[in-house]
């Protein structure tokens, strides 16, 4: 009985480095994809962000990331000179200034062929595993996306 916990612990931190290590090489992934597209790291993150989330206006987009509105307005406007996104008017705003910003999709294709190397692999791995394994997976990486989002948020708002 006293190895049962200790093995179980043993398992959880090896989960935990394990996600550590492949939060670093994603990144490391996403930096190499963002240098082939001539985008900075948090433009790159920002579009990822626009392309999942979007249309959002910039002010959500900065809630988002946690990052100020001017930084905000550098990214936006980077990312609308590359062809990357609009910025179109929100004609349901009271505020006539009011924007939102849309990915532009014919950029897509660009990003797909980034990532082929990663996502052949990624089904190479998946084809190893049963339905329900899949299942449990998926389930835990989508609770440990929380965790993170999570800790992201307590530690943004002290």
């Amino acid at each position: 009985m006293t190895g049962e916990p200790r093995r179980r612990r043993r398992a959880a931190n090896d989960i935990k480095e394990s996600l550590r290590v492949l939060s670093i090489q994603l990144s490391l992934l996403n930096h190499q994809v963002g240098a082939h597209l001539d985008l900075k790291d948090v433009d790159f993150y920002c579009l990822d962000l626009i392309n999942r989330l979007g249309p959002l206006s910039p002010t959500a987009l900065s809630r988002q990331t946690g990052l100020h509105p001017a930084t905000m307005t550098g990214i936006l406007d980077r990312l609308q000179k590359g062809g990357w996104v609009t910025r179109e008017r929100d004609p349901e705003a009271t505020d006539r200034r009011a924007v939102t910003v849309r990915a532009l999709k014919d950029r897509n294709a660009e990003l797909f062929q980034l990532y082929a190397g990663m996502n052949t692999a990624m089904d190479d791995l998946c084809a190893g595993y049963t339905d329900e394994q899949l299942d449990l997976l998926a389930g835990f990486l989508r609770n440990a996306t929380e965790a993170g989002r999570t800790a992201t948020d307590d530690l943004a708002n002290g």
